[in-house]
């Protein structure tokens, strides 16, 4: 069960923690999409989490991860890490035994967790918006996966928000950024965050904005969660602020899911795909395997449907003003999101490099899903001088 490459160094981190290499049980855990493998073992009569990162490279940084759990263990938010060795990618956790956690009372635990873990020191490394910008959201622009009359129509929203949404130092914070409901375990008290395989520091929102999918189902949920949160009702701008980050999060998850479920293949319009609300239960209540391509596709759907309604209402033009006006009574407000590449030299030059990285091996990223092993982190339409070979280098990947 423990591949023969990583037995010597699972013997050794037993050793080191046990003082002894018996283990009396194991199990694989089989939910989620990541690399690793994770065993449920147990070891002198008491249960344990075994993870082996199978994967180890600049994406996959074990240094990262492990000292993004480490800081959550240390923390109190996440399961205590009892052993691990950056060079072999192996981590031993204290076990946890999760029951079942209502959504109502997910609704307030959970904002409270998060205020606590956006609160820690800040984690080694940054999300890089451009990466995911140029590898999902304009690669659906023009995939030819959706009706061209409601692409055009929601990138002309969605480019609104790049412009608008703000990056403010006091909002990069430590964040989890895979918060689905596999990765959030209630021993019955208290919340636990595991797999911190996507941990960076980033926008606050963006960790509210994935929980909200599955916690908040109304306006009324929606203030509760907030005012958790922030320890006191969310004014006008914070409102703001949280809708359009969920807005940004319905686009990437509706690239990322539609672009690796369908593989290339025509998405079938005329089925109509479930609502936002009852897919979101399902999965919250463990009945969604996400690792299924044409699941993988309904779930891409279901966002780029709440996306398409939530660009058209009122609250979208409100909330777009509320931020753009703020920004404006501030100097030297940056911009969190990259914008729409231009056309010529550079868009041939992003061309090239979605091709060479189509060709390559899969990282783990966000969303439990693979990345592009040599995804672009730079920006070619502000830096013109970057060869996309270059661009796509590993080096660059940091």
């Amino acid at each position: 069960m423990i591949p023969h490459e990583k037995s010597a160094a699972v013997s050794r981190s037993l050793s080191e923690t046990f003082g002894t290499t018996a283990i009396e049980d194991i199990c694989r855990m089989t939910k989620g999409l990541s690399s690793d493998l994770v065993f449920r073992i147990v070891v002198k009569g008491s249960p344990f989490l075994l993870r082996i990162m199978m994967r180890m490279d600049e994406r996959n940084d074990p240094v990262r991860v492990f000292t993004c759990m480490r800081a959550a263990g240390e923390a109190g938010l996440a399961p205590r890490v009892l052993y691990s060795n950056t060079e072999d990618g192996i981590a031993i956790i204290d076990w946890i035994e999760a029951v079942p956690f209502a959504a109502a009372q997910a609704l307030v635990q959970l904002p409270a967790t998060l205020k606590r873990l956006h609160a820690l020191p800040p984690f080694p490394k940054a999300f890089n918006y451009a990466t995911a910008h140029n590898f999902f959201i304009w690669r659906l622009r023009a995939s030819g996966l959706l009706p061209g009359t409601e692409v055009e129509d929601v990138f002309r929203r969605y480019q609104q928000i790049c412009a608008a949404y703000p990056r403010l130092d006091a909002d990069l914070v430590s964040c989890h950024m895979d918060l689905k409901p596999e990765n959030i375990l209630f021993d019955g008290s208290r919340v636990w965050l595991v797999d911190w395989m996507a941990a960076f520091v980033n926008d606050r929102y963006f960790d509210l904005a994935i929980v909200a999918n599955f916690v908040v189902t109304n306006d009324g949920d929606e203030r509760t969660y907030l005012e958790e949160y922030f320890g006191q009702p969310p004014d006008e701008y914070q409102l703001a602020r949280f809708f359009l980050m969920r807005q940004v999060l319905h686009m990437l998850s509706a690239a990322v899911f539609l672009l690796l479920g369908s593989a290339g293949k025509p998405i079938r319009q005329d089925e109509t795909p479930p609502s936002f609300r009852d897919f979101h239960d399902r999965i919250w209540a463990g009945e969604i395997d996400l690792t299924d391509d044409d699941l993988k596709v309904v779930y891409g759907m279901v966002h780029w449907e709440e996306l398409l309604q939530n660009v058209r209402q009122p609250r979208f033009d409100e909330a777009l003003r509320i931020v753009s006006e703020w920004n404006t009574s501030q100097e030297g407000v940056r911009l969190l999101l990259p914008s729409a590449p231009g056309r010529g030299a550079t868009h041939l030059k992003m061309a090239k490099c979605f091709a060479i990285a189509s060709h390559s091996s899969r990282k783990q990223g966000p969303f439990g899903v693979k990345w592009p092993s040599n995804a672009c982190c730079c920006d070619l339409e502000t830096r013109p001088d970057i060869d996309e070979l270059d661009c796509c280098s590993p080096s660059r990947n940091s």
